[in-house]
């Protein structure tokens, strides 16, 4: 399991650690928060310590009654036969005329803007930004995206200001 010592220190570099720019991530105009729930495999990133060398990663939101949002992430370390590991937080929507910023808690008490700056209008890829553009999460609902698609959406995050080369491709169990 990831030490509590290095989540804190990713937090904190995090929150810290922002790089300034001179226009703020632009999110898209809304977020059918209903349709966005569930599991989404993570099929590219810039991955943060914890993530690094991570495979069969995933994702996953659940709309709670009281309008939160329960979130938690699985994946495995450096193989597919590696037991699941995960990590739970919980989520809420910042701004709620767009339903695209979200905060989300950490351990209690360490929380980070979460972006919702590009998604496919039947929901079936989304891309997750942070301001600092340091970090990044392209994902699908599937375990791939056509490669057109991939690069569309590079080039929108070059547009956003993110350096396209910093992302990583995170292996997926393959389909049967």
């Amino acid at each position: 399991m990831i030490s509590i010592r290095l989540l804190l220190l990713f937090f904190a570099a995090l929150i810290s650690g922002c790089a300034t720019q001179t226009a703020p991530l632009r999110t898209v105009q809304h977020v059918d928060l209903k349709r966005y729930m569930g599991d989404w495999r993570v099929i590219s990133n810039i991955p943060y310590f914890a993530e690094k060398g991570r495979v069969d990663s995933v994702e996953s939101y659940a709309l709670r009654p009281d309008g939160r949002i329960d979130n938690w992430f699985v994946s495995r370390k450096g193989t597919f036969a590696a037991p699941q590991q995960r990590v739970d937080a919980l989520a809420w929507v910042h701004n709620r005329e767009t339903n695209a910023e979200w905060r989300v808690r950490f351990l209690g008490f360490v929380t980070v803007e979460y972006l919702i700056i590009d998604l496919d209008p039947q929901y079936r890829w989304t891309v997750v930004g942070h301001p600092s553009r340091n970090y990044g999460w392209i994902m699908a609902r599937g375990k791939t995206l056509p490669e057109k698609t991939r690069g569309e959406i590079m080039a929108r995050l070059v547009a956003q200001g993110y350096d396209p080369a910093r992302f990583v491709m995170v292996p997926q169990i393959p389909q049967p």
